[in-house]
């Protein structure tokens, strides 16, 4: 059962720069043939918005583990969560960032959490997870643990 589910989806104005790929595809077929021109934009436009809901991370909480992206984390090695918005938030994924953190984050998404990894074998301090609800997700792993 999940406590907490979200997935990262694009913000509307990375919809509105992709769909730059039409014109750009138009200016290359439309002098071969108009038809076709028309045809490929739409076809080109819909696989890059396609693409990108697909590449969207999925941030969850379950009952046993703390998934970000690709990777999982045991809820038993899951340490303190605590929550950054703001220029907060532009630190801790800036000046403030240990290379060794395990990174889930999005330009488009401004909130991140830091979750503290109580695993000494994990070579990652830390993970940085982008959330529109950093209040949400910090009680689902408060909840879980």
């Amino acid at each position: 059962m999940s406590l907490y589910r979200e997935r990262l989806f694009p913000g509307p104005w990375v919809f509105i720069m992709t769909a730059l790929v039409i014109p750009a595809s138009l200016l290359v077929f439309l002098p071969i043939n108009q038809s076709l021109g028309v045809v490929v934009a739409i076809i080109l436009y819909l696989g890059c918005v396609g693409l990108l809901l697909a590449a969207s991370p999925l941030i969850e909480v379950t009952e046993t583990t703390f998934v970000a992206g690709r990777a999982r984390l045991p809820l038993p090695n899951v340490g303190k969560a605590t929550g950054y918005i703001g220029t907060e938030a532009s630190a801790e994924r800036g000046t403030r960032l240990d290379a060794r953190a395990w990174l889930v984050i999005r330009g488009w998404i401004s909130p991140v959490v830091k979750v503290m990894v109580e695993d000494e074998s994990d070579p990652a301090p830390y993970w940085l997870v982008s959330t529109r609800r950093p209040a949400e997700l910090i009680s689902a792993l408060n909840k879980a643990r």
